[in-house]
């Protein structure tokens, strides 16, 4: 049995990638390969400057003011990238769907899982999962996927940091 690849493993290769844009394509397969991505193709710098723009897309679906204007940046997103959803064996390790057409580079690929990945994220999960670290010198995204969804940090270590800062600023005014 195969597991949807555009849920919360496309968001958080998005994220990842976002927040340590690779440098060069190279790079960017390798990464995509670590994230247990098949590349059926070699990856070009001209995947590479796709990659980047679709990330600048993404990262004004993460920064949205509102839950509306997330919704229709993430539409947007699927209206540009997104196919009728198929099934496909193309690897040869079993029948999945694909919401794109069939032997594209991977800057197509990648808009097209991250598009699905986010809306299929926020759908299932809450409009407001997806975000940047609350610290505020911390510009991290991340995709909340904790059972409670009140996720505010990126790590521990910036929730110790802010533990650390309120428990200061609270002995210093007490």
């Amino acid at each position: 049995m195969h597991l949807n690849p555009y849920g919360e493993d496309a968001v958080n290769l998005a994220a990842d990638l976002a927040n340590r844009r690779p440098a060069t394509a190279g790079k960017l397969a390798d990464r995509c390969r670590a994230a247990g991505l098949v590349l059926e193709h070699p990856v070009t710098p001209r995947d590479l400057d796709r990659v980047h723009a679709v990330l600048e897309a993404w990262e004004k679906v993460v920064d949205a003011a509102d839950e509306r204007e997330r919704a229709e940046l993430v539409n947007r997103m699927l209206a540009e990238s997104a196919a009728y959803p198929r099934l496909t064996d193309h690897t040869g390790g079993g029948w999945h769907l694909h919401y794109r057409d069939d032997r594209q580079p991977l800057g197509s690929v990648l808009f097209a899982l991250f598009s699905v990945g986010t809306a299929l994220h926020l759908a299932g999960r809450g409009m407001h999962r997806l975000r940047r670290c609350a610290v505020t010198e911390c510009v991290t995204i991340f995709a909340d996927t904790s059972r409670t969804g009140r996720q505010r940090y990126c790590s521990q270590r910036c929730a110790n940091r802010d533990a650390v800062r309120r428990h200061r600023a609270s002995r210093a005014t007490g």
